[in-house]
């Protein structure tokens, strides 16, 4: 808020700022505000100014097999690699968060290393763990390292939730004769939910979104969404690309609100805790 304390050169940062600040976002919206209208063109080129207005290139993904298997491939891979990162990057963070170890730090830095190394790095190292395998074209590597990109998340989303949880809630399960994994299931993991879900949203929307990866150890038989559009791009430019990005930009909107709102929920149970 503006004061009216504020001196000229205050002033002038204070507009500067905030118009500083509308210019980045515009320019990180600006793809999506060109994309979206692209879809709806009756034309057949991917251009300016549009030719009317036209469902015919969602009805042409819908109606296509290789887009429909793309995006069957990608409702098995995401949602796959998505409990494999809940799952390890759940116990990785109580462990980290509860362990006291030496090079306990280090440890974070390398389950969360996946974050930082350039994908393309991943992709190459995959192909040549897997490939000598036989494994190099199979939904296993793929589902596997998908699950690796998104155990960071899950262990950040998780670490945080922790730092505001009451370990008394777990001693006073543990005084009463329940078991760790009564413990776990009924005091633990309630707790720690939004925390859990949000991480699980941050990997599905990588493993969804992964294209890199999926260049390296997906064969045609398991091209993901994101390759196919990779795919139409070189091979066939066609608005039905548009289509299919603009139907990834919804749901990714919808992980977004999802998100939001988890996060609100997990501060109102820390605040409770407290």
């Amino acid at each position: 808020m503006l004061s009216p304390y504020m001196s000229p050169v205050e002033r002038v940062w204070f507009y500067s700022l905030r118009i500083l600040c509308g210019l980045i976002l515009l320019f990180l919206i600006l793809p999506v505000l060109v994309i979206v209208p692209l879809s709806f063109n009756s034309g057949s080129f991917l251009v300016y100014p549009l030719q009317g207005f036209s469902l015919h290139w969602y009805q042409d993904f819908f109606a296509s097999a290789e887009w429909m298997r793309s995006l069957k491939n990608s409702i098995i891979v995401a949602p796959a690699a998505t409990v494999l990162a809940m799952v390890f990057g759940t116990l990785a963070a109580i462990g980290l968060t509860r362990g006291d170890f030496p090079g306990k730090s280090l440890v974070m830095a390398l389950v969360i290393s996946p974050m930082v190394v350039p994908v393309v790095i991943i992709g190459v190292a995959s192909y040549l763990f897997f490939a000598p395998l036989g494994l190099g074209n199979s939904f296993f590597s793929l589902i596997v390292v998908h699950a690796v990109l998104g155990v960071p998340f899950v262990i950040i989303t998780v670490s945080a939730t922790l730092q505001g949880f009451n370990h008394n809630l777990v001693r006073a399960a543990a005084s009463l004769g329940a078991s760790p994994l009564t413990t776990f299931r009924r005091v633990t993991l309630p707790l720690i939910a939004p925390g859990v879900i949000s991480g699980a949203l941050f990997a599905f929307a990588t493993s969804f979104d992964e294209v890199v990866v999926t260049l390296f150890l997906a064969g045609p038989e398991q091209a993901t969404l994101p390759r196919q559009m990779f795919s139409g791009i070189r091979e066939n430019l066609s608005p039905t690309i548009a289509a299919a990005a603009t139907l990834l930009i919804a749901f990714s909107v919808i992980l977004l609100l999802t998100l939001e709102w988890l996060r609100g929920r997990s501060e109102k149970l820390r605040t409770a805790q407290v």
